[in-house]
């Protein structure tokens, strides 16, 4: 096949009326992309949860230990 020929083929193919077998796989594809993208997002705002719980610990021990200092003046 020649440049042209492909070009024709190609630009038919676009043109064409997808089965419905194909637009439920591109369908299961697109669905399959989102739900782990949805899962990057979960793990994502897991561990900012955790970091701030640990933080607010952390920081509540700090005040707690500081206040003990301050009220043992």
């Amino acid at each position: 096949m020649n440049w042209r020929e492909l070009t024709i083929k190609y630009v038919k193919d676009l043109l064409r009326a997808r089965t419905p077998l194909e637009v439920a796989e591109k369908e299961l594809i697109e669905a399959q992309h989102f739900k782990m993208q949805g899962e990057t997002s979960v793990e994502y705002s897991q561990s900012i949860v955790a970091y701030n719980e640990k933080r607010i610990a952390r920081l509540t021990n700090l005040i707690a230990e500081l206040r003990g200092e301050y009220y043992d003046r």
